[in-house]
């Protein structure tokens, strides 16, 4: 799954893998509507962990595991 976020005008793209989402809830399904399901619920675990590993510079795609 994939989401974006922007710093001023530079678009940043975080990828998180549906192991980092079942680690928030292990009995997660693996659809679609599960997966979007368990990104909603922890979206703000989510955003948190994204801030923390975000740094300034020329890089623009980090992945959250």
């Amino acid at each position: 799954m994939c989401f974006w976020g922007y710093d001023g005008s530079r678009e940043i793209s975080f990828q998180i893998g549906d192991a980092a989402l079942s680690s928030f809830n292990p009995q997660m399904g693996s659809d679609e509507s599960a997966v979007l399901a368990a990104f909603d619920l922890y979206r703000e675990r989510i955003l948190q962990k994204a801030e923390n590993l975000y740094v300034r510079g020329a890089q623009n795609i980090f992945k959250i595991s």
